[in-house]
């Protein structure tokens, strides 16, 4: 049994959209258990009408709800220990949920969960890991917006966090890793990125391929199975490829009912059509997953429906399932115990 905890407030449209997102996900996953964090007046009418979902949720009142436009240090100060926010990330903490899912405001998402669950040993910062839909399937990108500037250590950490996501969402026994870069050759980039580089294929790690630099249109081919890069150049990308299919959709939009041919054309391809909205649909592919923290936070889109919600819960769910954090841990530990000096004569006895 997988234990769910979720922010009901967060998001733009708050318990309107969690909880039949995750009735929709009970339907998928009957072996899991919901803990609801939210205000008790807006949340339990929503939740009377889902009679299953509420014969398998704990509900907890808070009245305190951090807004999506709140700084993270005001969030933290005025909804430590009170939010919903802060309860549902804190449940994790003492045992009593596997995994949370807010579609909150990311930032005070982010700070309440490096206070509550703290990092993990050895990880300087988290990060936050999109799936990414590729021609290939799909593949993970991270860091997308937790840490700004990274250096070549907190790259190949990365790395190890972004296999070991891998490995337990696409089940693959060694993901291959690629860094994202202006240019494939070794010589191009910044410094921190090409001694990254050169750190990563050193360590000759056995969880990773490593397949070296990628450049930016790699990604949507699906070159690699993990793409490693740092926060600010993570983020730009997603948002770049965020608009860029909203872009042409509303250019294929706008041609298909230009003319009467162009509109007897797509019924004709109407199947396709269909395939290719499927395969674009943003809400299939919602789930960030925060990574270095004693414990799986995910963050869902602020602005998703309930389809994309539950998306989202399948993401913590797949994350608990395949034990995420333990696949981590053990990364870190075999990397960092390779990197120790061997023991002299004195220390061996």
């Amino acid at each position: 049994m997988i234990r769910i905890s979720l922010d009901a407030m967060g998001g733009d449209f708050g318990p309107a959209v969690v909880i039949p997102g995750a009735a929709k996900a009970l339907e998928r996953h009957p072996d899991a258990t919901f803990l609801i964090f939210g205000r008790k007046d807006e949340c339990e009418p929503i939740l009377d009408r889902f009679p299953k979902l509420k014969e398998k949720s704990t509900f907890h009142d808070c009245e305190v709800a951090v807004a999506m436009d709140e700084k993270p240090s005001a969030a933290l100060r005025r909804g430590r220990y009170v939010s919903s926010m802060w309860r549902s990330i804190e449940a994790v903490k003492t045992g009593e949920a596997d995994v949370v899912v807010s579609a909150g405001n990311t930032g005070a998402l982010m700070a309440m969960a490096k206070f509550c669950l703290r990092t993990m040993a050895t990880i300087e910062r988290p990060a936050i890991a999109g799936i990414w839909p590729t021609l290939r399937g799909e593949s993970i990108v991270l860091d997308v917006g937790a840490t700004i500037g990274a250096d070549a250590q907190q790259l190949l950490d990365f790395a190890l966090m972004g296999g070991a996501m891998a490995r337990a969402l696409f089940e693959i026994d060694r993901p291959t890793v690629g860094l994202l870069n202006v240019g494939v050759e070794e010589v191009k980039g910044q410094e921190e990125v090409r001694e990254a580089g050169r750190m990563i294929r050193e360590a000759n790690l056995s969880t990773i391929s490593y397949h070296g630099f990628v450049e930016g249109d790699d990604i949507g081919r699906g070159v690699v199975d993990v793409v490693v890069t740092e926060g600010f150049t993570g983020n730009i990308a997603l948002k770049t490829a965020e608009g860029t299919a909203k872009q042409m959709a509303e250019l294929l939009r706008s041609a298909m009912s230009r003319t009467i041919w162009a509109k007897i054309g797509y019924l004709f391809a109407k199947g396709a059509f269909d395939r290719l909205r499927e395969k674009m649909d943003p809400r299939k592919v919602n789930g960030g997953v925060f990574l270095g923290l004693n414990g799986i936070v995910i963050k869902s889109h602020g602005g998703t429906d309930a389809e994309g919600y539950a998306s989202a819960i399948d993401v913590g769910y797949d994350m608990v399932r395949n034990a995420l954090n333990d696949k981590i841990a053990q990364d870190l530990k075999t990397y960092h115990a390779r990197r120790l000096p061997p023991a002299g004569p004195e220390e061996a006895a």
